[in-house]
């Protein structure tokens, strides 16, 4: 009897997940009815060069000015509320999950916002996403974040400002050449 309960169970996983747990959909963004190239995924397919243009110029900006990726993450460009809304926005621009990829809504198309995630993917890499979300400081997480895409938007709201502030002091200590080994132990 608790064979089959056990199978069923562990059948229903997957699919549970992918109904409550709309990030998962970054693992397979095609069943969700979005079409990829490479690593660029897009709901609207005349929006393809826009979105891959997008990712190429945020890849440049942050392997420039942070390091080299591990591995070039899956990145899914939402045009859409509809698409937004499928992978789980309700109010945020863009979110990465782990190392498995980035997700961009229809409101966060601005260079900053794909860069700003291509960040939390390397910290991901660089410090392991589990450790990242549990034991790195909050103003090192989205401080760096914000600083390093170079956000435009000075009038960011608290805690978000004082977390760059934050990162920026510490980074002006630290510098580039030290950034990943010092952050490893914060």
């Amino acid at each position: 009897m608790f064979k089959p309960i056990a199978l069923i169970a562990l059948l229903a996983l997957p699919i549970a997940a992918w109904a409550f747990i709309k990030p998962v959909r970054v693992l397979a963004p095609e069943l969700a009815g979005i079409t990829c190239h490479g690593k660029v995924c897009v709901d609207d397919l005349s929006r393809m060069a826009e979105a891959r243009g997008r990712y190429e110029e945020a890849l440049r900006f942050v392997q420039l000015n942070i390091g080299e990726f591990q591995t070039v993450p899956r990145a899914i460009f939402c045009s859409t509320q509809a698409c937004s809304e499928s992978f789980g926005f309700v109010s945020a621009h863009a979110y990465n999950f782990g190392t498995a990829g980035i997700v961009i809504s229809h409101r966060g198309w601005q260079p900053f916002f794909v860069r700003h995630e291509l960040i939390h993917h390397m910290q991901n890499e660089h410090l392991g996403s589990l450790r990242m979300w549990l034991f790195k400081p909050m103003w090192f997480r989205e401080g760096m974040a914000y600083s390093l895409s170079q956000d435009p938007r000075r009038g960011l709201p608290e805690p978000l400002r004082g977390y760059r502030y934050d990162f920026e002091v510490w980074f002006k200590q630290v510098g580039k050449s030290q950034l990943w080994r010092e952050a490893d132990r914060l």
